[in-house]
């Protein structure tokens, strides 16, 4: 049976957590964080061994390449054993441990999905802002470690926006606002083409979020667990957090209703086993209101994130731009807050609004400029849309004539792995 014929892997890696499945299918096989625990005890051992002794040092070598566990299994060990270090490849998007993200690939391919690399072309994801080398070290990964027969190597806003596409039918021209656990990129496409230049990065994510709750949590002195705090703030983020409209309105709210609004946490002592209750009260809108507002977090940023979008329309060529306003797609897990669409389109729709006003009133009654439509679109799979637009992809029969495949990598290089359809040639 010929590669081709067979679905192809998809696999989406983010800071925070990876997406992995097979093309056609709805939904990820698997989501699991990105994270690998390696026993550092052969490390030691291998390091710690005396030159006469190379036997021993060698096999030293070979059992701390092969015991590494990943995702949520390795979370566990590394809290139930000292052996175990947490390592975590990814950081702000970008691969920073490539022998780490390789032992990831090989279990998440043979453990995970089941399958032999060789019988599966591949589609893996990366970052807008990934440098060409990037792309280089993953298809050297790919082809010589796991000796794939093709790879195809996909930008992620553009995915997302496929993943609308192929859901609502929108179009392929549009703004794609990617909120991760660990970066944040706001992206225009205009036809499928990524307008590089105009790429803009917000400085806040998911995990920020996550450590402004914590803060929070501590700062009013709630008693919390230390070894258990983030993993605390973050199921608080996901479960109790939204997005209010008017964070004055709110904290009325709060304080006429108590009862109503604040919520409370229930937990067990991880060492002791005594049971704790924590009070979830203002941080439960404070945290997505980081977004709007990242001066409260952290002083040194004080552009918020509709501003972002904002500029980031008005750096694309000027013919896009109505286009683009019309359709801002939200994708990632830290979109997924209640309400988050509405007060980014109502803040957004205010500056565009502001903008028109000005222009208005500085060319007088004679000259007045249209509406200018702003839509930010929010549909239920955004967590999941850059790993569903690969899916939906890598179903096309377009798919495996657009991969790299083994015979052009034996032939030229990894330099192949520069070259992007989407791009239409060299970065």
């Amino acid at each position: 049976m010929d590669a081709a014929s067979r679905p192809a892997v998809v696999i989406d890696n983010g800071t925070g957590y990876t997406k992995m499945g097979f093309s056609g299918n709805v939904e990820p096989c698997f989501i699991i964080p990105t994270v690998v625990a390696v026993n550092e005890s052969f490390l030691n051992q291998s390091e710690g061994a005396n030159k006469e002794n190379c036997l021993a040092q060698y096999n030293a070598g070979i059992m701390a390449d092969l015991d590494f566990f990943i995702g949520e299994e390795a979370i566990s060990l590394s809290r139930s054993s000292g052996i175990y270090n947490l390592n975590y490849p990814i950081r702000h998007g970008l691969v920073e441990n490539w022998d780490t993200m390789e032992k990831f690939w090989q279990q998440s391919i043979f453990n995970y999905l089941h399958c032999d690399p060789e019988e599966h072309y591949f589609l893996l994801t990366k970052s807008p802002v990934n440098s060409p080398e990037d792309r280089e070290y993953a298809g050297e990964i790919m082809f010589e470690t796991f000796n794939v027969p093709g790879l195809y190597i996909a930008v992620q806003p553009v995915l997302a926006l496929s993943a609308g596409y192929a859901t609502s039918k929108s179009e392929m021209t549009g703004v794609v606002v990617d909120i991760g656990d660990g970066a944040t990129h706001i992206v225009p496409v205009v036809d499928g083409y990524v307008i590089g230049s105009s790429i803009k990065s917000f400085p806040i994510a998911g995990n920020d979020v996550t450590q402004f709750v914590l803060q929070l949590l501590r700062e009013r002195g709630e008693l919390i667990p230390p070894e258990d705090s983030l993993d605390i703030a973050r199921k608080v983020k996901e479960m109790y957090c939204y997005t209010c409209s008017d964070i004055v309105k709110e904290y009325n709210k709060h304080d006429k209703k108590p009862d109503k609004y604040i919520k409370q946490w229930a937990g067990i002592k991880p060492k002791t086993g005594a049971s704790y209750l924590c009070d979830i009260g203002y941080e439960r809108f404070l945290g997505p209101e980081v977004f709007f507002h990242p001066e409260i977090y952290n002083s040194d940023f004080t552009t918020s994130l509709p501003d972002m979008i904002d500029q980031c329309v008005q750096s694309s060529p000027i013919d896009t731009r109505r286009a683009l306003y019309k359709n801002i797609v939200l994708s990632g897990g830290s979109t997924m807050f209640k309400d988050f669409h509405k007060r980014l389109q109502q803040d957004l729709k205010k500056i565009v609004d502001d903008r028109i006003d000005a222009s208005n009133a500085r060319h007088g009654v004679d000259i007045k400029s249209q509406p200018v439509e702003v839509n930010v679109v929010s549909h239920p799979i955004q967590k999941i849309a850059v790993w569903f637009g690969g899916s939906a992809v890598a179903s096309m029969p377009e798919f495996y004539e657009s991969c790299h495949t083994k015979e052009e990598y034996e032939e030229y290089g990894a330099s192949i792995c520069r070259t992007s359809p989407i791009f239409k040639g060299m970065y």
